[in-house]
């Protein structure tokens, strides 16, 4: 799987501007009203990372997600990582 263009990655993220870039992956911090909805809501991006069989780095703390996308085996972002933030992103919406 290619990596997607730097020019591709900045225009995903003017459209997506609660994502942010570092070092060939890309991060957005959701918060929510306590821990259950924090959890229900990793749940909802297992589900959905399981039917894509694309998986996020995930950290949990309390009412605050955390979510990393990288290809791990390309080292950097692919077009999955940016359509699994897009994925994500409906998950909130």
């Amino acid at each position: 799987m290619a990596l997607v263009p730097d020019a591709e990655v900045d225009a995903f993220l003017e459209s997506h501007p609660e994502w942010s870039s570092n070092g060939g992956k890309i991060s957005r911090t959701f918060v929510f009203a306590d821990f259950s909805e924090s959890i229900g809501f990793v749940t909802r991006v297992a589900l959905e990372a399981e039917k894509v069989d694309h998986h996020p780095d995930i950290d949990i703390r309390w009412n605050k997600v955390a979510i990393v996308l990288s290809t791990h085996s390309e080292n950097g972002l692919s077009a999955r990582d940016l359509a699994m933030a897009d994925a994500i992103d409906e998950l909130i919406n």
